[in-house]
């Protein structure tokens, strides 16, 4: 794996607070009614996507994901402007403002959902691997879902096929807790879910998803045994999301005091405490990395609020275009 540096901590930290806080600036939005729908967020799993990234190879490696899909695409590159844009309906969004908060999509950059079906990209996951193998890319698709997911059976259709042809898949489960409010235990009679690939007799563990280290090192080794033509993985990651659901949920089946025991192994608060404690930055430094995704968060809100809403014709523009029915007008 490739050598967790000074610069490589800096980074997460930056990369970390950024996501945290431009989320934080999206819910802020949602309550003024600029964000509609639903707006599911991250806050508390940064590290499952900060440890990923750094075992990826983004050249070719590619990720899908469920609907709790804002932070992924800018970690994998896509220009955060436009992923708040989407957000907010605006045609400079990433898809023209059509498709929000629950399908952010980024061919260019390897991102490809952003689902609002529950368990929906498991096997598109599977499809995707099957391509890289088919073309001899080189490539591996991560794909994830969280805990209320694993329990659609087309986890298992998936699961089956990718061990059969050896697809160079990674499953992540993002295990939360509680998938929409109902926690792991009142779901199954194990609690474990990464057990699921003993009977396809598919390399499975758990990791500490609330650190990036843990999380790089098993996305490593899965990766590169996907590479090598070993076919799949499962990965439980045991996270957990401080916020509810979605912004509409109550969390009335936690409790507070929870939650706060929880923040005590914050994924950024560990990062930073090692930023600290092997001194590779000084608070000066710190600081200054604090303001500059603050000022980055702002320019975001600025930019897709200052954005246009699109025009009704783009409703037609994104569909179809027939020769022999020439009564729409095209423009894109």
């Amino acid at each position: 794996m490739k050598e967790v540096t000074r610069d490589v901590y800096l980074k997460w930290y930056e990369d970390m607070l950024f996501w945290r806080k431009f989320e934080d600036k999206l819910a802020a939005l949602y309550i003024q009614q600029k964000v509609r729908g639903f707006l599911h967020l991250y806050n508390g799993q940064e590290a499952v996507l900060a440890g990923a990234l750094h075992a990826m190879d983004l050249s070719k490696d590619k990720m899908i994901t469920a609907y709790r899909n804002h932070v992924q695409p800018i970690g994998m590159g896509v220009d955060p402007k436009a992923v708040m844009a989407e957000l907010l309906g605006k045609v400079t969004g990433t898809s023209k403002g059509m498709g929000g908060s629950m399908h952010i999509f980024s061919k260019e950059h390897g991102f490809y959902g952003g689902h609002g079906i529950v368990g929906a990209q498991i096997p598109v996951g599977a499809g995707m691997a099957f391509a890289d193998k088919y073309f001899n890319t080189g490539g591996v698709t991560l794909t994830y879902f969280g805990d209320g997911a694993a329990r659609q059976g087309s986890l298992h259709e998936a699961f089956n096929m990718a061990m059969l042809w050896k697809l160079p898949v990674v499953f992540i489960c993002e295990n939360n807790g509680y998938a929409m409010g109902t926690s792991v235990e009142r779901t199954a009679n194990h609690t474990d879910i990464w057990k699921l690939g003993l009977g396809y007799e598919m390399p499975c563990g758990p990791v500490d998803g609330m650190n990036p280290v843990k999380v790089a090192e098993a996305m490593h080794e899965a990766i590169e045994r996907a590479r090598r033509g070993d076919g799949p993985t499962f990965l439980e990651m045991k996270t957990y999301r401080y916020r509810g659901h979605s912004m509409s949920d109550a969390q009335l089946y936690r409790s507070k005091e929870e939650v706060d025991e929880y923040k005590k192994i914050d994924p950024i608060t560990q990062v930073l405490d090692i930023i600290k404690e092997n001194k590779f930055a000084t608070d000066a430094e710190i600081e200054v990395i604090d303001e500059r995704v603050k000022d980055l968060v702002e320019e975001c809100a600025t930019f897709a609020e200052e954005s246009p809403f699109p025009e009704a014709q783009q409703l037609y523009d994104v569909v179809y275009e027939q020769e022999n029915y020439p009564f729409i007008p095209h423009r894109l």
